[in-house]
């Protein structure tokens, strides 16, 4: 357990988890068969650990600079080495997994998997942060859709409520560290509108997503899920303004959970 707790942090288990059940719950409500949604979890879970893992390995410098305790490699209670073979392993795995799907989804979630990792080694600090968030959420819709059984292109307001979820998350997500990250260099978009600005664009863009979802997919459980979106990001932006607060994060985590919800039962 030593050393599994350093693990699970990190690889940034909350985001992963997410994630995670986010896009399995959209393979079951699409009516993906049980091998097929264990397959798009496995590749979505094991996707999101080598992102996680490769994102604090790269940190690691950065994070030891300005004493962030909470970051295992930074810290001293994780080896390098074992992270970083850690992400060599679990990004081979990925994308074997994501070909389970077939041909046309292992593509899309390939590509939406070096997005990813383009952001940890480098997006990360330019002005084109925001990105790799918007292009790998979109598309693992894609990723979903082109691995069911009669596959097909995701509608175009899927795509945009997840590409517009991962935009709002860039922006909250970065919110706690904007200090840390500009005093090691680290300036990306969200550190260039600053913090008043990068919470107004986390929930503008949380509150779009909602809205595109139900404007593709009007039901009653939609317009009460987006009532609901409005108050959870309310009470996160609210919280989210002590220091070192994520609750902000979090809020756009239960929105994204809540909007999946809307497409399973829709």
């Amino acid at each position: 357990m030593g050393r599994v707790m350093p693990l699970a942090r990190a690889a940034h288990p909350e985001p992963a988890v997410a994630v995670t059940l986010a896009a399995t719950g959209l393979a079951i409500g699409l009516g993906q068969t049980a091998w097929g949604a264990v397959a798009v979890a496995a590749a979505v879970l094991v996707g999101q650990l080598s992102v996680g893992w490769l994102n604090d390995l790269v940190d690691a410098p950065r994070d030891a600079r300005v004493g962030r305790t909470d970051k295992p490699i930074a810290a001293g209670t994780l080896s390098a080495t074992v992270v970083r073979a850690l992400v060599a392993v679990s990004a081979l795995a990925a994308v074997g997994l994501s070909f389970l799907s077939g041909p046309l989804a292992g593509a899309a979630h390939v590509v939406a998997l070096i997005s990813a990792w383009g952001y940890d080694l480098r997006l990360k600090a330019t002005p084109f942060s925001i990105v790799p968030y918007a292009v790998s959420f979109g598309l693992l819709t894609a990723f979903v859709t082109l691995g069911l059984p009669s596959p097909y292109w995701p509608p175009w307001w899927l795509v945009a409520t997840a590409s517009l979820l991962g935009s709002a998350a860039h922006f909250a997500n970065t919110l706690p560290d904007l200090a840390d990250d500009r005093e090691t260099g680290v300036i990306g978009l969200p550190h260039r509108v600053g913090a008043t600005g990068s919470r107004v664009a986390a929930a503008l863009l949380v509150l779009a997503a909602s809205a595109t979802l139900v404007a593709g997919l009007p039901t009653v459980l939609g317009f009460l899920a987006l009532g609901a979106a409005v108050i959870v990001t309310a009470v996160g932006l609210a919280l989210g303004r002590r220091p070192g607060s994520r609750a902000t994060f979090h809020a756009m985590l239960v929105v994204a959970v809540l909007d999946a919800a809307v497409l399973v039962a829709g």
